[in-house]
């Protein structure tokens, strides 16, 4: 094809047709009740909105948290929207969701928004935003330490098959000490040692609940100050427990390395920050365990580069999305580019980390512009030295970046 622009269409055509495996997000089954976030309030009251608010509008944290949720979505909309430009990409993503469902934004209105949701059930909104984000499937994050989330796993819920599992053992891996009496409390005899018996009896824990959820990975968030080898808890569970049940399992383990936890308490959910992390600590891992396979994203800027020649070096990684902070377009253009260049076709490039269930519409349909344009670029740069690119070509690679890759990679347990 040797037309630039027919070709950079046929791009954007093909990266908006391909359904999207969405690897990792913090949304929902219906099965799960009141867990599964949706609806224009939800939307509006997003932790990444609920910071921006303070910084232009700030009150005593306590009594924001004291409004009714309405009333919060009212107060974020009256300062980020109607008082000032909602430029930034969290106000613009509201207004995306909101046009995609073909509601008028322009009047600056939420009653006829609101409207539109109450019209609607859970159910055919799961099937409404699905379609029109495109997305197949996504991968939730699901925590066994949650008390509501817990009991719809241990009743055997029947879950919707677009949603799929993630075991996350945050609470197992960064807060042994309080972990230890939830164990007990669950049948699993474990002292806090971390001897033998305890080896044992979490790794018991964990192929309970792989056996439960059947999950494509296990995964965890670290702080920047993350170390391994490191002699501590958390080191020990992640040597002589996670490693063997992942193996065991076939399933991949995956790391979110960069957070820095409660920054300011008060915005609660909003409250994290961001650190430059040791990039060494994944070469330690791929090195140490070559049986395993490792998912892994980092939330500073400035790890991207040192991510990619990481996973240069190690067929056992696997680089997936643009994080939380990242997730924006000048990040991800940028990341999107890096990898493309540094790894081919071999990564991620993207997941929604969607906490929202509406969510899903907006940040793909932002992310595929991106994607389709780097890409685009690249078969361009590609077409200068006389390299024929075909549809096929084209639809092969698309589907590797949106789904193949990660399918490829986490084999189902």
């Amino acid at each position: 094809m040797d037309n630039t622009a027919s070709m950079r269409q046929l791009v954007h055509r093909v990266v908006d047709e391909t359904p999207v495996l969405d690897m990792h997000t913090h949304i929902y089954a219906p099965a799960f009740g009141s867990l599964l976030l949706w609806g224009v309030d939800e939307l509006i009251t997003y932790h990444y909105l609920v910071a921006e608010v303070f910084r232009v509008a700030p009150m005593p944290y306590e009594r924001f948290w004291a409004m009714s949720k309405r009333e919060q979505a009212d107060y974020i909309w009256k300062h980020l929207f109607v008082e000032r430009s909602p430029v930034s990409e969290a106000c613009r993503g509201v207004l995306t969701v909101l046009h995609a469902l073909g509601l008028d934004t322009g009047p600056r209105d939420l009653a006829a928004a609101r409207k539109y949701f109450a019209s609607t059930t859970v159910e055919k909104f799961v099937d409404t935003v699905f379609t029109t984000a495109n997305v197949k499937s996504v991968v939730m994050t699901n925590d066994p330490f949650d008390d509501q989330e817990r009991p719809a796993w241990l009743n055997g819920h029947t879950c919707d098959q677009r949603f799929q599992a993630a075991l996350r053992i945050d609470p197992l891996l960064n807060g042994w000490e309080q972990a230890v009496p939830r164990l007990r409390e669950w049948g699993y005899e474990v002292t806090g040692e971390l001897r033998e018996r305890d080896v044992e009896q979490v790794r018991r824990f964990l192929r309970d609940w792989v056996a439960r959820m059947r999950p494509r990975y296990m995964a965890v968030s670290l702080p920047p100050s993350f170390r391994f080898p490191e002699d501590s808890p958390r080191g020990r569970l992640i040597e002589n427990c996670v490693m063997p049940v992942a193996r065991e399992a076939n399933i991949p383990f995956a790391l979110m390395i960069g957070v820095r936890r409660n920054v300011n308490p008060g915005l609660q959910l909003a409250a994290d920050g961001v650190g430059t992390a040791d990039i060494t600590v994944v070469d330690a891992l791929c090195r140490a365990f070559p049986d395993n396979r490792f998912l892994v994203t980092m939330l500073s800027r400035e790890n991207q580069h040192e991510l990619c020649v990481a996973a240069r070096k190690h067929p056992n990684l696997l680089v997936f999305g643009c994080w939380w902070f990242l997730n924006n377009p000048t990040f991800i253009r940028d990341m999107t580019s890096q990898r493309l260049e540094l790894l081919g076709l071999s990564f991620v490039p993207q997941h929604s980390d969607a906490r929202v269930l509406d969510q899903l519409i907006y940040k793909w349909a932002h992310s595929r512009t991106i994607i389709a344009d780097v890409l685009a670029d690249k078969y361009a740069d590609l077409a200068r030295t006389g390299w024929k690119i075909t549809e096929a070509d084209i639809r092969r690679d698309v589907a590797d970046l949106l789904a193949d890759n990660f399918e490829r990679f986490a084999k189902r347990a």
